[in-house]
């Protein structure tokens, strides 16, 4: 399943937050260098999902606010 998400970096509160309009933001207190926050990231929609890390994976938006990620559904639980 493709998930788009809003990217908050630098967050003293990190969490995933669903807001009105269904859009998620998610929350991480890693800076947006060399990557670092993409890979918070990609640990936090795991968790969030309940899935392992290996299963998240960014397609677009490596620079942007903006991205969306791809949640294999192998081992996915609901």
């Amino acid at each position: 399943m493709k998930v788009t998400i809003v990217a908050h970096t630098n967050s003293r509160n990190p969490r995933v937050e669903t807001d009105k309009m269904g859009a998620l933001h998610v929350y991480v207190n890693a800076p947006p260098i060399d990557g670092r926050a993409n890979e918070v990231i990609v640990d936090t929609l795991a968790k969030y999902f309940k899935t392992k890390k290996s299963l998240v994976s960014l397609i677009r938006g490596a620079k942007s606010k903006q991205k969306v990620f791809e949640i294999s559904s192998d081992r996915m639980m609901f």
